[in-house]
C-alpha cells in the first residue's frame, strides 16, 4: 500500500497571525523549533494532539492546517 502525503499550511498561518515566528509557535504548542521546521518541510508529520494544538493557536480548524492526499 503506497504512502499517502501530509501537508500543511503553518508557515502562511505564521505569516497571517502577526508573522509569528518558528520559536513562538514551537512555545506555544510545546514542541522545539527545529519540529516545526521538520513539519514545514513535510519532514515530520506530528501526532493528533499536536495537530490539535497547532490549529487551536491559529484558531482555525484542523483541515485548514493539515491536509492527507493518498497517492
Amino acid at each position: 500500500m503506497d504512502k499517502g502525503q501530509i501537508t500543511n499550511n503553518i508557515r502562511e498561518l505564521r505569516f497571517h497571525h502577526n508573522e509569528m515566528t518558528q520559536a513562538e509557535l514551537a512555545d506555544r504548542v510545546g514542541v522545539t523549533r527545529q519540529t516545526i521546521i521538520a513539519m514545514e518541510k513535510a519532514k515530520y508529520s506530528p501526532s493528533l494532539e499536536l495537530a490539535f494544538r497547532i490549529a487551536q493557536v491559529f484558531a482555525v480548524p484542523l483541515e485548514e492546517v493539515f491536509s492527507y492526499s493518498a497517492d
